[in-house]
């Protein structure tokens, strides 16, 4: 049986140095991340029992600790309330959600009616809502972008894991709703070599394994793109794997999510070799 990994998987930018900066805030004193820092249950797990656990709240974070803002960001006031408790604050926003939220933060600024395209329920979509002044709409899909009404100026940005074929299916689907229109495109680099390595790697296997949490944006993203192109199985662990799923299967693609550690995705590789 042949196991071939994408080639694009696994951490990105953004979650490396996320996790870099949660270590590196441990010591000497208390550190806790406002959120889980990821979307992986078992990073966050590892972090917990190095020291750095999460909380629900600012509510919640102690007062001579470090508060460290996870790689989804949050929105201006929770800025706001860390530095009126003089809170010691820790930032690891990823640079690209940064990025979106200051495009929408900008073109609220300057007048445009702002649409996020991605999931209402994501950490990272509501910090972008908070900072364009909680003045956006939020759509995920063709349908809702269908019922924006026309306004004097469109502005455009995306959740940095979106689907790059969804993002530009819901955009045409916003064309005809103002003639001032200002698309600033934040899907991510490691977003878009993900989701085509996995396409692509989809396409010559019997079965895709993706790698990743159940949580996990992205991760959920790479499995709905693989199972249109041949079966696929999304796990955590390679605990999850089950015998009957390599029934008369000769190649097997593995991929992972861009929160997904190293350690995961070298057991199930090493799992799927022994099968």
């Amino acid at each position: 049986m042949e196991v071939i990994l994408a080639d694009y998987l696994g951490f990105c930018y953004g979650v490396k140095r996320a996790i870099h900066m949660a270590r590196s805030s441990a010591q000497p004193g208390p550190a806790r991340t406002l959120g889980p820092i990821i979307h992986n249950p078992q990073m966050v797990s590892r972090l917990a029992a190095e020291g750095v656990e999460a909380v629900n709240s600012l509510a919640d974070a102690p007062e001579d600790g470090t508060v460290i803002i996870r790689s989804h960001g949050v929105g201006p006031q929770v800025y706001e309330e860390a530095k009126e408790r003089d809170l010691q604050m820790v930032d690891a926003t990823c640079p690209h959600v940064k990025k979106a939220q200051m495009a929408a933060h900008q073109l609220s600024q300057d007048g445009f009616s702002v649409v996020i395209v991605g999931e209402k329920k994501h950490p990272e979509v509501k910090s972008i809502f908070e900072w364009s002044g909680r003045n956006a709409f939020v759509v995920e899909t063709e349908e809702e972008a269908a019922q924006i009404a026309p306004c004097d100026k469109l502005g455009i940005v995306a959740q940095t894991t979106f689907s790059g074929d969804k993002f530009q299916s819901i955009v045409a689907c916003l064309l005809n709703k103002s003639n001032d229109i200002h698309i600033i495109r934040t899907i991510c680099t490691a977003t878009d070599q993900r989701q085509k390595a996995a396409i692509d790697l989809a396409g010559k296997v019997d079965m895709m394994l993706v790698i990743g949490g159940k949580n996990s944006a992205n991760t959920t993203r790479l499995a709905q793109l693989c199972a249109e192109k041949t079966m696929t199985h999304h796990l955590e662990t390679a605990s999850e794997l089950q015998d009957e799923w390599f029934h008369n299967i000769k190649k097997i693609g593995i991929t992972a999510g861009a929160s997904t550690p190293d350690w995961i995705i070298k057991e199930v590789y090493q799992k799927c070799q022994r099968k």
